[in-house]
């Protein structure tokens, strides 16, 4: 309420003390300052209910030092969650997560099977976010390994630990053989490291048929730049191209566990500058349930 009552008081100083005497303010402009007033205001009244009503929730994030992964471990601890960072390299995740009392680290590997991983998560996890990926090589078998068996084990696991909130990173064109993209160029790079759309895709069809509460967020082409335009969202197997930042598949990843209209779905998301910018509560009940 302090808070509150500073900021009103200092825009009221910054909008009107300023100004000269000779030039007073139109009714106009007063109540347009006054109307922005209020809506900083309730943003923040907002930002400061939402952090209260996430703490002490904790959230577990495999691939968690990933580029986007490391994203998503920020934006939860930013919106008041605690998280337990699940990764492979401890001292790696000591250097690249942030330093923060709501962090746990956890030396996990996904394709270490179910029962390590139920330990990893505990019974105190409420979520599982699984931002996991391979990285290219020689090995043709790795996008199985992390990709399809890593995610599965992901799954199984939140089932020993009686977890039941699942979100995964997968990425648009997964269907793509079924969506008549065999020739699409991006199809094609992607599946050139051991059919790594066929791995996910085969992941996602084994969490529908889990009976965990999902949400699917197949990404377009992924930028670590910043935001450049507003989210588009798409029900599966619906785009074909396109890109996003990082910071915003992260966005979607959190806002999906605070929005229940985001439960058992599919969403396929890219960024357009021409999009007008809406609501996740918008964008997640515009996606039919499965």
């Amino acid at each position: 309420m302090a808070t509150t009552l500073f900021l009103s008081t200092s825009l009221f100083h910054t909008f009107f003390l300023t100004k000269p005497l000779s030039s007073p303010p139109s009714p106009t402009n007063t109540h347009s300052h006054c109307l922005n007033a209020t809506k900083m205001a309730a943003s923040e009244i907002t930002e400061k209910v939402e952090m209260g009503a996430n703490e002490g929730k904790k959230i577990f994030v495999a691939g968690a030092t990933g580029s986007t992964g490391k994203r998503i471990v920020q934006q939860l601890l930013d919106k008041g969650f605690t998280v337990k960072a699940g990764v492979r390299d401890l001292e790696k995740a000591k250097s690249t997560l942030p330093q923060n009392p709501g962090l746990q680290l956890v030396k996990v590997d996904v394709t270490e099977g179910s029962t390590k991983l139920a330990e990893a998560i505990g019974d105190d996890s409420e979520a599982v976010i699984c931002a996991t990926g391979f990285k290219p090589s020689f090995d043709l078998f790795a996008p199985w390994k992390i990709d399809n068996f890593g995610t599965v084990n992901l799954v199984d696991a939140c089932g020993k630990s009686r977890v039941n909130r699942f979100v995964l990173i997968s990425s648009i064109l997964v269907n793509g053989a079924a969506m008549g993209q065999l020739l699409n160029p991006a199809y094609i790079f992607l599946n050139v490291f051991g059919l790594t759309l066929v791995a996910k895709l085969q992941a996602e069809k084994y969490i529908r048929k889990s009976g965990i509460n999902y949400t699917i967020i197949r990404p377009g082409g992924l930028k670590n730049d910043p935001p450049k335009g507003n989210i588009v969202m798409e029900p599966e197997d619906t785009l074909t191209e396109g890109s996003i930042s990082r910071d915003q598949v992260a966005e979607v990843a959190v806002e999906a566990l605070l929005h229940p209209q985001s439960s058992y779905k599919v969403v396929e998301i890219v960024a357009r500058p021409e999009a007008p910018k809406r609501s996740f509560e918008d964008l997640f009940g515009s996606i039919k349930q499965h």
